[in-house]
């Protein structure tokens, strides 16, 4: 479709490129349909004296601005049908009652040129296959023969008033070229808006992406380093608990065990209430427990027989505790703490038996 002259929208020309699409060529330019305009605003002034400069119709003409033309470059329907008139061409109204009487098919015709409000374009027979010359879109567009009568009756219900051209055009280069070949459309062109909007989406759309990749190739460093260092505080954090869990612990069963023997605490070692108990308060007490364990020391040669099992003052234990040997004037710390704790446990499960016996 190369060899189709189309001439794109350029301000508010379209009147400009719907005579040139039609004749195929730089026909006509602004100054040229400006001239015809003015030419057009003298004859009607004419008219309108020969009713008298001084009448109230002729001053009210004189203050109004012209009809076929304007500052935009819109001109009127008057000026495109003077223009036609230089080459021979004649508009006449497409659903007008002296055409319809005619009983033209559509495709019988040469041209048509459509107007809406201020929008004026062509569709023309080029070759054998008809085209949309309109100046919004972004190229000429074909349209078969079964869809022109479909196309135009859209138009008419769309509010467009549509001009059949009637006349010989000039010769043209793509009518001759499309006498001998038929071309065939692949894409639709869109309208310049369209386009133009579309243009500005895929370059959003690239910047976007660009700045996700710079995102990807930059995150999963610094992802990476701040996970590590969350993981090594957490890991930090359970260790720091787990030990104040077993200290916890330890110091319960300690404690447990300096309750469960609280009966047998001679009256001259002190008592400290409440939950916590200092270093130094449960060593005095765990001497204390390990000196009225140990036997007198005439009695403690003269026994033969191994040493009893500790005994809680409730019950016997089922369970045998750590034996006092002979040696328990040695006793170390170690060895303290170690009954301690055995003591302990052996007091909560003796505590446990009771609650199960009520």
């Amino acid at each position: 479709m190369e060899s189709i002259f189309h001439e794109k929208q350029e301000g508010s020309l379209c009147a400009q490129h719907c005579l040139n699409n039609l004749l195929q060529g730089e026909y006509f330019s602004p100054v040229e349909l400006s001239s015809i305009a003015h030419q057009l605003d003298e004859e009607e002034r004419m008219r309108m004296a020969e009713g008298g400069v001084t009448s109230e119709d002729y001053r009210t003409f004189i203050q109004q601005p012209s009809g076929n033309m304007d500052d935009s470059g819109f001109f009127s329907i008057q000026v495109i049908s003077n223009a036609l008139k230089v080459w021979g061409l004649e508009l006449i109204l497409f659903n007008s009652p002296e055409y319809q009487r005619l009983g033209i098919d559509p495709i019988n015709e040469r041209s048509f040129i459509c107007n809406y409000k201020e929008h004026w374009f062509t569709v023309r027979k080029l070759g054998k296959q008809w085209f949309n010359l309109n100046s919004l879109l972004t190229g000429p567009e074909l349209i078969s023969d079964t869809y022109l009568a479909l196309f135009l009756a859209q138009l008419q219900q769309e509010g467009y008033s549509i001009f059949v051209v009637k006349g010989d055009l000039p010769d043209c280069e793509a009518d001759q070229l499309l006498q001998m070949i038929r071309v065939h459309q692949m894409h639709r062109p869109k309208l310049i808006g369209e386009e133009l909007a579309q243009i500005k989406d895929q370059r959003v759309q690239t910047v976007d992406s660009d700045e996700q990749t710079l995102e990807v190739n930059d995150g999963p460093g610094i992802l990476d380093g701040e996970e590590e260092d969350l993981q090594r505080a957490l890991a930090l954090s359970r260790q720091q608990i787990d030990m104040e869990d077993e200290e916890a612990d330890l110091r319960r069963a300690i404690q447990l065990s300096m309750q469960g023997s609280s009966r047998n605490i001679p009256q001259d070692v002190p008592q400290t209430s409440g939950a916590q108990l200092s270093s130094e308060e449960l060593r005095k007490r765990r001497e204390a427990y390990f000196e009225r364990q140990q036997p007198p020391p005439q009695q403690q040669q003269q026994q033969e027989d191994p040493p009893a099992q500790l005994s809680h003052p409730r019950e016997a234990p089922t369970t045998s505790s750590r034996v006092v040997g002979s040696d328990t004037g040695d006793t170390s710390e170690e060895d303290m703490l170690q009954a301690a704790v055995t003591m302990s446990l052996e007091t909560v499960r003796n505590n446990f038996i009771t609650e199960q016996k009520k």
